[in-house]
């Protein structure tokens, strides 16, 4: 990729975009769990508890639909480690390249942009 520009970098781009939301949505959900779990080991009245369990499980059961939507778009692989680690590496490599570009122009002197040149 040598020039972010160019259209033909962008191909594909949307698909990765949901990918990363959906794999950040993930990490969330997972940690929302986790979150969950802790709180209903503090909790010291049932009905806190209660309410901390039916949460926790409406977590769970949200967790399966984003993996299983990340299966379906081939966004993850979690019973194929060698395919998972394409995708990984693939996604690595797109950020080496993102961080590799120029994006900023050599020559950023702001001289003749203010509506009065600077004395």
């Amino acid at each position: 990729m040598n020039d972010y520009l160019d259209p033909i970098n962008s191909v594909g781009m949307p698909e990765q975009i949901d990918s990363a939301i959906a794999i950040h949505l993930l990490v969330t959900v997972k940690e929302l769990i986790r979150n969950y779990s802790v709180a209903l080991t503090e909790a010291a009245s049932p009905e806190v508890r209660t309410m901390l369990r039916n949460q926790m499980d409406a977590a769970i059961d949200f967790q399966k639909e984003v993996i299983d939507l990340m299966m379906v778009k081939k966004w993850f692989h979690p019973y194929d480690v060698s395919e998972q680690q394409i995708l990984d590496l693939k996604a690595a490599q797109t950020a080496v390249d993102i961080a590799g570009l120029t994006l900023f122009p050599e020559n950023n002197n702001r001289k003749g942009l203010f509506p009065t040149p600077p004395q």
